[in-house]
């Protein structure tokens, strides 16, 4: 499953600050579709994504009914993303297991 979007990046301050983009409702609707089947356990869906020129591999994680894609600095850093910007997403689902 590919899906692209647009989402602001957001910052979670804990002991140290993490940055995500939440994925929009339509998308995270369209993940559901495939979780069971995409999911490694604890919710998490495990994804290939692009922002900009920067590829890379994470995990979704689960969050209030929707997901939330985490941006490390190797990805932030390059694009020079910081909380608050619009982003373009692209991202692939890969399933685990066939789905049905």
């Amino acid at each position: 499953m590919r899906l692209t979007f647009t989402g602001r990046v957001v910052e979670w301050r804990g002991p140290a600050p993490y940055y995500f983009v939440p994925v929009p409702d339509q998308e995270c609707a369209d993940i559901g579709e495939v979780a069971r089947a995409a999911t490694y356990g604890w919710g998490v869906i495990p994804v290939e994504a692009r922002i900009g020129e920067t590829a890379f591999t994470t995990s979704l994680f689960p969050k209030d009914g929707g997901y939330l894609l985490p941006l490390k600095n190797a990805v932030r850093k390059p694009e020079g993303l910081d909380a608050g910007d619009d982003v373009q997403v692209e991202l692939t689902v890969r399933p685990q297991r066939p789905v049905g």
